[in-house]
């Protein structure tokens, strides 16, 4: 329980990223409007830049 209280707090949001912030990221993947992406980096870094 201890670990759970802390987890995220190191980030720069100070926070773990919630499902709802990440979501456009999978839907855009799945899309076939990404068919024609190929060798691209999708962050999603808290704010920090690309990983």
């Amino acid at each position: 329980m201890e670990k759970l209280e802390k987890f995220g707090s190191m980030s720069s949001m100070g926070r773990p990223g919630q499902p709802a912030e990440l979501a456009s990221i999978y839907v855009q993947l799945a899309s076939i409007d990404a068919s024609y992406t190929t060798g691209a980096v999708y962050g999603a870094a808290g704010g920090t830049g690309q990983p």
